[in-house]
């Protein structure tokens, strides 16, 4: 049973690791014989939100947060939840902690953001002045999507010359942005990675479309206690980072919940700043979880927390040129009985049928015989929900020469 505070309002650095990972799902994890789409759900909906990005160097990002704490799930269960029509539609798209998959009963509280961004706040400069300049070419659009449905910008594109980058988009692909982030179109499915948009009633719930407004005040105050409760413990940019909002309404949304006694202020031991947790905050045992995290996992990513927490400084190296690369492309951190103990350079090699192992990083004071046999057998866990029958260590260091031993040891496959 986990062992209440001494003293509610103090927190040691260890205690508050332990109430971060057991927020975020990595306590008594025991994968199930059968995964439905309720394992998935119930995760997704005590994390918050799932953040999308284009990089596809492992797999693509969203699906790493559930793997880390899951273990094997199939993925096409997170795909029945986000993108399936119907009553298994249990997700939507939208601008969460970048562009995400949240809970659609966060719907309601992100209309506020929705209608700013009608009136050209909160969204890039480019977008906002095209919401202004164009409105005949998003009346159009709008009007196709609700004769045509489940429309992608490459359909609707109306430009003779062949795209140039990806920001080098279309006007019809620009209406679709701009209608997205309004909230007159949402995100119906996927094909391949492109965005298929149609209207929201014809996407989400009724329940969730007829849901009464909720003033602006009360729905980011809403946001600010899911972010507690996924965070466990943070200082107000923590928080409001994990939703991206706005400081002003935090502070003052934050100072309402704790008045109100939904939640309650914490010293975390070395932080500069106060922290807020929920109230009766109880502080799990030890945690033994290892898991290679997403460069995009809500853990990690918010990095001045992730120093302040584990004492790890992280940065994500993709656009930096390669010569420059400290630790290399595509990093994930490897969590390892509460600490982030190796950072590691992978890639899926899909052609070749093999999980390359680029770089091995040890955090001090390194892994021990059995956190390198715990990282090898992550590595290969990898590998088998990837679909990859080998693993190959590419790299020379004397961290990558143990994590062979390890490998060979266990009996994990070729190398």
């Amino acid at each position: 049973m986990p062992a209440e505070l001494p003293t509610p309002s103090q927190l040691s650095l260890k205690q508050a690791r332990r109430v971060a990972l057991a927020a975020q799902g990595f306590n008594g994890r025991r994968p199930p014989a059968t995964f439905t789409s309720s394992h998935v759900t119930q995760l997704i909906e005590r994390l918050g939100v799932l953040q999308i990005d284009s990089v596809n160097a492992l797999v693509r990002s969203h699906y790493l947060p559930l793997h880390s704490r899951l273990g094997n799930y199939p993925q096409k269960l997170l795909d029945q939840v986000a993108w399936s029509q119907g009553r298994q539609r249990k997700l939507f798209e939208y601008w969460g902690h970048e562009a995400s998959l949240l809970p659609v009963e966060l719907y309601p509280l992100m209309r506020w953001r929705m209608q700013r961004a009608s009136q050209g706040e909160g969204i890039y400069q480019q977008l906002a002045t095209f919401g202004r300049e164009e409105r005949p070419t998003i009346a159009r659009v709008l009007q196709a999507v609700r004769d045509q449905g489940a429309l992608g910008a490459g359909s609707l594109s109306t430009r003779q010359e062949r795209a140039g980058p990806w920001w080098d988009w279309s006007a019809e692909k620009h209406a679709l942005e701009w209608l997205f982030a309004a909230g007159e179109v949402t995100v119906s499915g996927r094909r391949g990675f492109e965005r298929l948009y149609d209207l929201p009633e014809r996407v989400l719930p009724s329940s969730i479309i007829n849901h009464p407004d909720i003033s602006e005040a009360d729905a980011q105050r809403g946001l600010l206690l899911r972010a507690i409760t996924a965070l466990g413990v943070g200082t107000e940019k923590d928080i409001r980072d994990y939703f991206r909002q706005d400081p002003a309404p935090a502070k003052a949304g934050l100072a309402e919940l704790l008045e109100e006694g939904a939640i309650e202020k914490v010293q975390v031991q070395g932080w500069k700043q106060p922290a807020y947790a929920l109230p009766a905050l109880k502080v799990p045992r030890k945690i033994t979880a290892s898991a290679l995290l997403s460069p995009f996992d809500s853990l990690i990513w918010e990095r001045a927390r992730t120093e302040r927490l584990f004492d790890f400084h992280y940065r994500l190296e993709i656009y930096t040129p390669a010569h420059k690369r400290v630790y290399g492309y595509y990093v994930l951190p490897f969590l390892h009985n509460e600490r982030i103990a190796a950072r590691i350079d992978l890639r899926a090699e899909r052609a070749a049928g093999r999980l390359a192992v680029h770089a091995v990083h040890e955090e001090e004071p390194g892994l021990d015989e059995e956190g390198m046999h715990a990282l090898a057998a992550n590595l290969r866990q990898l590998a088998d929900w990837l679909g990859l029958p080998d693993v190959l260590i590419n790299c020379q260091r004397a961290s990558a020469a143990r994590l062979r031993v390890a490998f060979l040891a266990q009996g994990l496959g070729h190398l």
